[in-house]
């Protein structure tokens, strides 16, 4: 028996190192090739014309370490530094290293047109609530909603204590009240400073007004009065009002024939006014992935010039003379140039609509100067004057989808339509073509092309995705462009003759079949893709992957796939927050034993609630009765479990501190907690510094928590100035000790712990 052993211990090594020895030398032989292969794709991609393409990402990697900087650059120093290094790669343009420099000065150069941008427009921004402000100035801009109106005022006279002069503020009013744009109104109002991130890492909004000018929101107070104005409000005033009288007689036409969400969506789709439409059907769409039809995009203005673009083409063809002597292709470029800039103005001309005007007027260019339309250089182009004129669109999702979509579909027609109709020529492939096999093959491409090309940045912004997007889209679109669209087109068109009543009913019946495939789709198992909240580094690395894939062309492309495959698991390992606490202290969500989030609170704040959800892939609402299962309550406060059975205290009342300090592992207040609490206590001056507040536990035995702030200690910008810290402040970013837990508690409660 020894003897087989010694046997078998004696032939298995052998038939191992055989093997290996086979697979060794079999590297050796390929890996010289594979090497030369990789360094000759590699000269391939650096070669003439390539590196055009990865200018935009280079720009936009400027822009986006703009964003990512603690405090405000030096304007100066930025743009000069972008001087001297676009002087550098014009100098040595003619040397190996002009690729990698002018990479290197596009990021430069994007980094010096955020700094400058901020500077240009640089206004002060309302940083604490003020109850009774009184305003006076224009309507610039007015918005109908489903339950209120909002529009935005022009501040020219402010009196409000202890606030800053604001030159423009976001009201809201009760609906049917907002007053016409161009209107001089003299109103009291209730101020807020600009939204927070409702989380860290979530969305900022005060980022997005502050680009837009808005330096406070709030509600009207009371009565407005309308008056004629000292002085006029300029050209730009009357230019809007002038367009919002047109966009309101459109939408009376329409409302004259249409009612309900069939009439909110027709008048989103032609005037970008999509805030009417009822909630049920705009989750319906969003879920079923059909939402991007309701926000005026690249698709809307693709349809736009293309059905003028055809039409008009067609109609100069039927001429023979001029087919010859005239170049009607120009002329059809340019009359559906002009007809994307008019529905450009029409829609409000907001800055995701401005991205797909500029986005369509290379293309149409491009046509008339006899140069490709459909091109990764044509793409870069459009990227880079975006970037340059709006480079705070870099963080809008609306850039980042809208990109991505273009980014993958060019990709396709470049690289897939050429595979895909490389066939051979059968009888088969004859009547497949014939039937139109082909094109739904190219549609159903498309559509999952463009799904997948958008999903990072969907699970990123708005923490779900799309599992049936293709099946809806597939369903509904092909009625869209082919009915709705055109018959609206032409509904604008009949307007001025009195014969636009059919072109709406057109409209309606489109737009029914849209809105039932939308239910249809959000009804069926798993459409509502949830996924939990993850940081800026998956989605880095799901872009470098997105790009990598569409942007090369040899079969370095596939490295990219890596990158898809790391953001997917990284994202995936994010730890979610044990602890969220709300800027004001009002608000603490706890998770519990089941892993689910548990809600304290003094206050109510659903928006807030529904986002926390949201981000923790949780289908609850804010009114489900089991967000305050195992909390207990008093007059003296709030106590919920962690996991681990340790409590958290949300304390009401200076009374009950002491009692809170000490049966509580984490105790959060609005007041200042006492010095010498035994528990980590987070209060007035941690959360007026630091805002809302996730708390994650951590692996180190002299910490209890992790602690991530929406404004991390040492970061100030315009949109969101770090709070002045009291003397006696504790910042939360110090390590201190909590004391051990006694003798007599469980055994969860006994590990050593401390905090950050």
């Amino acid at each position: 028996m020894q003897r087989r052993d010694r046997t078998r211990v004696r032939t298995w090594p052998a038939g191992v190192s055989a093997q290996a020895g086979a697979l060794l030398t079999f590297g050796l032989a390929w890996w010289p090739g594979l090497a030369g292969r990789l360094r000759a794709w590699a000269r391939e991609e650096g070669g003439p014309g390539r590196l055009l393409p990865w200018t935009p990402v280079a720009f936009g990697a400027g822009i986006a370490l703009y964003f990512a900087a603690d405090h405000e650059p030096v304007a100066w120093v930025a743009a000069a530094t972008a001087v001297g290094f676009a002087v550098a790669t014009f100098l040595l343009r003619r040397t190996r290293a002009f690729g990698t420099l002018l990479l290197i000065a596009a990021a430069v150069a994007g980094f010096a047109t955020a700094t400058l941008k901020a500077a240009r427009i640089a206004h002060p921004v309302l940083t604490k609530p003020v109850y009774a402000a009184e305003l006076s100035g224009f309507v610039e801009v007015r918005e109908v909603r489903e339950r209120t109106d909002r529009f935005v005022l022009r501040v020219t006279q402010m009196q409000a204590a202890r606030a800053p002069s604001l030159e423009r503020v976001r009201l809201s009013v009760k609906k049917g009240k907002a007053p016409a744009v161009g209107s001089f109104v003299t109103l009291k109002a209730r101020l807020q400073p600009p939204l927070q991130p409702l989380q860290p890492g979530g969305y900022d909004f005060a980022r997005d007004l502050y680009f837009q000018g808005i330096a406070a929101s709030g509600f009207v107070l009371g009565a407005m009065a309308v008056s004629t104005p000292a002085q006029d409000g300029g050209w730009r005033l009357r230019y809007a009002a002038a367009l919002q009288d047109l966009r309101d007689g459109i939408d009376a036409r329409i409302r004259s024939v249409l009612d309900g969400d069939t009439r909110a969506i027709a008048t989103a789709l032609l005037t970008g006014k999509r805030d009417a439409i009822s909630t049920p059907v705009n989750d319906a769409m969003f879920i079923s992935g059909l939402g991007h039809v309701l926000s005026i995009s690249g698709y809307h203005m693709a349809v736009v010039a293309g059905v003028v673009f055809f039409a008009l083409r067609a109609l100069l063809a039927l001429i023979p003379a001029l087919t010859v002597t005239f170049p009607i292709k120009k002329v059809a470029a340019a009359a559906a140039l002009a007809a994307a800039a008019f529905y450009l103005a029409l829609s409000g001309a907001e800055v995701a609509t401005q991205r797909s005007f500029l986005m369509t007027a290379v293309v149409l260019i491009a046509v008339m100067v006899d140069r490709r339309a459909i091109t990764f250089r044509t793409l870069a182009l459009a990227a880079l004057i975006v970037l340059a004129i709006a480079p705070e669109a870099l963080v809008h999702p609306s850039f980042q989808m809208s990109f991505a979509a273009t980014l993958g579909l060019v990709a396709l027609v470049q690289v897939g339509m050429p595979a895909l109709f490389a066939a051979n020529d059968s009888s088969v492939a004859a009547r497949v073509a014939l039937w139109g096999g082909r094109e739904i093959a190219l549609l159903t491409l498309a559509s999952v092309v463009a799904g997948l090309a958008t999903m990072p940045y969907a699970a990123y912004h708005f923490y779900r995705i799309t599992p049936y997007g293709v099946l809806s889209n597939l369903a509904a679109m092909p009625v869209v462009s082919a009915i709705v669209m055109p018959a609206g087109l032409l509904g604008l068109v009949a307007i001025p003759f009195g014969l636009d009543a059919p072109f709406w009913r057109i409209m309606e019946f489109g737009i029914d079949w849209m809105t039932l495939v939308a239910q249809w789709v959000a009804s069926l198992p798993g459409a509502v893709g949830r996924v939990t909240a993850f940081g800026h580094g998956p989605l880095l690395l799901a872009t470098l992957g997105l790009v990598t894939i569409g942007l090369l062309r040899t079969p370095l492309r596939w490295s990219g796939a890596l990158g898809l495959v790391g953001a997917i698991g990284w994202a995936a390992l994010t730890p979610q927050p044990e602890v969220l606490i709300a800027g004001d202290g009002r608000q603490v969500a706890v998770r519990g034993a089941d892993g689910h989030l548990r809600l304290m609170q003094s206050g109510v704040d659903a928006f807030r609630l529904k986002q926390w959800l949201a981000a923790d892939a949780d289908p609850r609402t804010p009114d489900d009765a089991s967000l305050r299962a195992g909390v207990s309550c008093d007059a003296d406060g709030c106590v919920a479990p962690l996991v681990d059975g340790r409590l958290v205290a949300l304390s009401l009342r200076p009374d009950g501190l002491s009692d809170d300090c000490a049966r509580a592992v984490l105790v959060v207040t609005a007041a200042q907690p006492p010095p010498d609490c035994a528990a980590l206590a987070i209060g007035h001056d941690e959360l007026q510094a630091g805002g809302t507040l996730a708390l994650r536990r951590t692996g180190d035995a002299s910490a209890v928590f992790a602690i991530e702030a929406v404004r991390p200690r040492g970061r100030s910008r315009p949109w969101a100035e770090a709070a002045a810290e009291k003397e006696q402040g504790r910042p939360v970013s110090i390590r201190r000790p909590v004391p051990t837990a006694s003798e007599d508690a469980t055994p969860a409660q006994q590990d050593p712990t401390g905090d950050d």
